[in-house]
């Protein structure tokens, strides 16, 4: 009897595998564009060659009309293979441990306080950026590929897995981990806002009768969680895509020492508010990219005879 439950827990974690992993990949796929233009949103200003007076601001509506009449629509959809890659590891890790551990530190289903769901969730984040982080440096580096194009420059990599070799040759397997800190505090803080504001805020919203456990509930839910995710990652994100972006020069320099020095001469260069830099464009994707996923992956779940999340 216990190895009838044990193969059918193991069948129920495989089934949230490959739903997590589709649902990721739709919302993914959705949300690109608007992705592409916060990664080059923050990258502008972190450039030593632009002189102070050329650092005016950027709006992500200018940002995106550049990509487009310099690369094309297609130019919106750069890196956009390393970044599904990236989910279909990173997103079952970080959703299936978060409702394993959720499980395991609170068998017998009592309510679970938001700050226990907050601290779940930042660990899932981290295992899962850990292992994730090299797909989502050569999504950062091909999507600044586009930048340098625009710009008049020849393109450092010619696509994904070129961007991989050359990585490989010029940096090491080491190299693949470029920037994994900034990257794991940013997963940490994503997390933490993003499972357990999810998890809290759809309970409330059921618990309350405001709805039922449907998509007004999973909406609502997945736009509170959006802000509160992007509010506290927006500053880690930001550093974390300078950190990944950069490569040592001809001279064996870099721009940026470490993460702390990337956030202290980005303060000092550019101000506080850089900090946020991609902000909207941030939110703007991340309350879409919810919506599309937790919407897709709880009618999954309910096709599939799972329960809610």
């Amino acid at each position: 009897m216990k190895g009838k439950e044990d193969a059918d827990e193991e069948r129920g974690a495989r089934t949230k595998v490959f739903l997590t992993s589709l649902s990721a990949m739709v919302a993914e796929t959705t949300t690109f564009p608007i992705d592409i233009t916060k990664t080059r949103l923050q990258l502008h200003g972190g450039d030593d060659s632009i002189s102070p007076s050329s650092r005016r601001p950027f709006s992500a509506i200018r940002v995106a009309a550049d990509i487009v009449r310099s690369e094309g629509i297609l130019g919106l959809y750069k890196g956009l293979t390393p970044a599904v890659i990236r989910h279909t590891i990173y997103t079952p890790i970080r959703i299936v441990g978060y409702e394993h551990l959720r499980t395991a530190f609170f068998p017998d289903g009592r309510p679970v306080s938001l700050s226990s769901k907050a601290l779940i969730g930042g660990i899932s984040g981290v295992f899962a950026q850990v292992i994730a982080s090299p797909a989502d440096l050569i999504k950062v580096r091909m999507q600044a590929d586009g930048r340098m194009i625009s710009q008049g420059l020849q393109p450092r990599y010619l696509g994904s897995f070129d961007a991989l070799q050359k990585i490989l040759q010029t940096e090491g397997i080491v190299g693949l981990w470029k920037g994994v800190f900034p990257n794991v505090q940013r997963a940490f803080l994503v997390n933490m806002g993003e499972l357990a504001c999810y998890d809290h805020a759809k309970r409330f919203i059921i618990q309350n009768q405001i709805t039922g456990d449907n998509i007004y509930a999973h909406t609502l839910a997945s736009v509170a969680s959006g802000l509160s995710a992007t509010a506290l990652s927006c500053p880690a994100d930001v550093v974390k895509t300078r950190m990944m972006n950069q490569t040592v020069s001809n001279e064996g320099k870099v721009r940026y020492r470490n993460s702390f020095h990337c956030l202290v001469k980005t303060v000092r260069v550019e101000g506080l508010g850089a900090l946020w830099k991609g902000f909207f464009p941030t939110w703007a994707r991340l309350g879409p990219w919810q919506f599309v996923f937790w919407v897709s992956y709880e009618k999954f779940r309910q096709a599939a005879g799972l329960s809610s999340f």
